[in-house]
């Protein structure tokens, strides 16, 4: 089974100076070793966005070469985009690369390896998958 890693837990993983002692890191190593990881290109664009020093820039865009990206199709795009409106109409915002990313979830029946609390809120309002640890 292919699972989804968020952008949050890369970057806890591979942005921050100090990554011991996080059980998602582990459960990330683990995903790591099954060749459980799904990526998609909006994910790998997000962590490599905002890095200052060309050598991080590198470093990074070299680990992430290992993953190729998931197909996204037009489906994904139209259902990221009903579940903004079903979402917002519910009072909820979240951004377009994290409907994109739920959307691609929902269609291909991966779950979604996150810390970030937005997808919490979505799961109470449209058919997405968390990865619980």
């Amino acid at each position: 089974m292919k699972i989804i890693v968020d952008t949050s837990v890369w970057s806890l993983a591979l942005r921050r100076k100090k990554v011991t002692g996080y059980k998602e890191i582990k459960v990330l190593e683990s995903i790591i070793d099954s060749q459980s990881v799904c990526m998609l290109g909006p994910i790998r664009q997000e962590l490599l966005s905002g890095i200052k020093e060309q050598s991080q820039f590198k470093l990074l865009k070299e680990i992430l070469s290992y993953y190729d990206d998931f197909p996204i199709v037009t489906k994904d795009y139209e259902l990221a985009a009903e579940f903004f409106n079903t979402c917002r109409s519910k009072g909820i915002h979240g951004s377009n690369t994290d409907f994109l990313i739920c959307a691609v979830s929902k269609r291909n029946r991966f779950p979604i390896f996150t810390i970030d609390k937005d997808f919490e809120r979505f799961a109470k309002h449209i058919q997405i998958s968390l990865l619980k640890l």
